[in-house]
């Protein structure tokens, strides 16, 4: 009986074939990426910052220990969101020229206290951000959040009064109409124009 031989196997077939699998892995995975806070970069100008006086900047650090030090004073994390809506929201001068208009008035939307050594208006008040470098990322991200959830705050109560929704139900309505409704659209702007979002972060350095 003739003896069978064992095919061969084509080793130049297989090697393509794994190149094609190493291909269609790359192209198909997707990979984890670290979550955060969106916020769009100011483009860089030649023009000079304005003086900002030191009442309207409203100054909160985060130290190596992830403690909270705002206005030099120490603050638990559930208080930030108050503390800086009576900031932001103080109303004790005139602000800035809002859209379409040549000088700043009063803010006659304002509920606080109207202190004279705080913030004059919404439109001039400064949150400045300032973590230490050994600062843990989770705590810098649940500050701004408290941060951001203050603006979230009054804007939704000033569209409430305005326009009879919050600004959150506005602006997913607006974004609903594919941003073509021109009316929703100058609601929005206009409540952002009255409480503008300023937040300023500075660079780590070492906080005590």
């Amino acid at each position: 009986m003739a003896r069978r031989e064992n095919p061969e196997i084509n080793a130049g077939s297989m090697a393509d074939i794994a190149f094609l699998l190493l291909i269609f892995f790359l192209v198909t995975t997707t990979m984890d990426v670290d979550s955060g806070i969106p916020k769009k970069l100011a483009e860089k100008t030649d023009v000079k910052p304005p003086i900002i006086k030191e009442k309207n900047i409203f100054q909160v650090s985060i130290n190596r220990n992830n403690q909270l030090l705002v206005e030099d004073q120490a603050m638990e994390l559930k208080d930030l969101k108050d503390a800086a809506i009576k900031f932001i929201d103080n109303g004790g001068g005139i602000g800035n020229p809002m859209p379409g208009m040549e000088v700043g008035t009063t803010c006659n939307y304002c509920k606080g206290d109207k202190d004279p050594e705080s913030s004059d208006h919404p439109t001039k008040a400064v949150i400045s951000v300032e973590s230490d470098r050994g600062t843990e990322y989770g705590t810098y991200v649940a500050v701004q959040n408290e941060l951001l959830r203050a603006y979230t705050e009054l804007r939704n109560r000033l569209c409430q009064e305005k326009y009879g929704m919050s600004f959150t139900e506005l602006e997913q309505a607006f974004k609903d109409s594919a941003r073509k409704d021109e009316s929703l659209r100058k609601k929005v702007e206009d409540i952002k124009a009255s409480y503008p979002q300023i937040i300023s972060d500075t660079d780590p350095t070492n906080v005590q």
